[in-house]
């Protein structure tokens, strides 16, 4: 579903709305500033996220706080190896009364929708967000349910268990715009975090501060963030040099240059700009390709190769307007 029909913000409200934003989730989510803009990034380039890290991070109150924040609904599924198709986007019962079958939704028709653990569910079952997330729809027996203007997904995983999980595939990996760890607290602010935790979670005391109008208002003014020719060339280069790469078995598709873009026009707003510069995609490369390559071999597998191999890639490309 695009954004047909919904009218932008001036840029100068619009940054407002996002510093606002950005203000309320700060209440909750202590010390991850870069990983609350990230979140607000996201959302505004209309993306889905990935959360990855250790159990007790923060990854279920990041969904949470962002869908408190923007007065949307909000549904959990929880994934477990028995969950079907069915428990995620519904299905039809049939009605005694009216002697029919009506469709009764599951639970991703909501604006913030969380997969908790989504590599605990079967491929099967994990192939049901596909159309929800590329679409914005649902289709049964041959009949297409719209979901909210305002849908997105925030998936997590533990990247530390393997026994009873199912690796994402490429193709699902793919239809999420970025890839976010968040990482541990520092000695201060986990201190702070508990002292704020001792009475009363910080979660129960914030209310919205944009509604789901804001949000789709916000993602129209997202896309006429301008970007200049050279630097979408030069997007295009670097997610290029991905799939030619000797150390890369398979680069980002075409899918990865757009979601590039898309949140390079984001993250510009939110840093107070109508228009994207080169530091604005480079702050955001890691987040949206890291999770689209498969390195070979040789290049390792850790997520610290990966980082190196995206910063030397960084400097390999070049500059904007250097055609090497």
């Amino acid at each position: 579903m695009g954004l047909r029909g919904i009218e932008a913000f001036s840029i100068d409200s619009a940054i407002k709305k996002a510093n606002l934003l950005r203000e309320n989730m700060a209440k909750v989510i202590i010390g991850k500033p870069l990983q609350i803009d990230m979140t607000i990034v996201c959302m505004l380039a209309r993306g889905h996220l990935l959360l990855e890290d250790v159990p007790g991070t923060g990854k279920t109150t990041i969904a949470k706080v962002l869908a408190r924040s923007i007065e949307g609904s909000f549904q959990r599924i929880q994934s477990t190896p028995d969950l079907l198709p069915a428990d995620i986007t519904g299905t039809f019962v049939y009605n005694q009364k009216t002697a029919e079958f009506q469709f009764r939704p599951g639970p991703v028709f909501a604006d913030v929708v969380l997969a908790d653990e989504i590599n605990r569910a079967t491929p099967r079952t994990q192939s049901a967000l596909l159309e929800c997330m590329e679409e914005y729809q649902v289709t049964l027996e041959r009949t297409t349910f719209k979901l909210p203007p305002s849908f997105m997904v925030i998936a997590t995983q533990n990247p530390i268990e393997f026994q009873g999980t199912y690796p994402l595939p490429e193709a699902q990996k793919d239809r999420f715009l970025m890839r976010l760890k968040l990482g541990y607290l520092d000695v201060g602010e986990e201190k702070r975090m508990i002292l704020e935790q001792s009475m009363v979670h910080p979660l129960e005391s914030i209310g919205s501060v944009l509604s789901t109008e804001d949000v789709l208002k916000l993602q129209k003014t997202v896309r006429g963030i301008h970007v200049e020719d050279d630097l979408l060339d030069y997007i295009v280069r670097l997610v290029g040099s991905t799939r030619t790469d000797s150390n890369i078995h398979v680069g980002a598709s075409p899918r990865g240059s757009l979601g590039l873009y898309r949140a390079g026009q984001a993250i510009a707003l939110v840093r107070g700009r109508d228009y994207v510069i080169p530091h604005d995609i480079k702050e955001i490369a890691e987040s949206v390709l890291a999770h689209r390559m498969i390195l070979k071999p040789q290049a390792g597998y850790s997520n610290d190769a990966v980082t190196d191999l995206i910063n030397t890639l960084l400097v390999k490309v070049g500059p904007l307007g250097d055609k090497r």
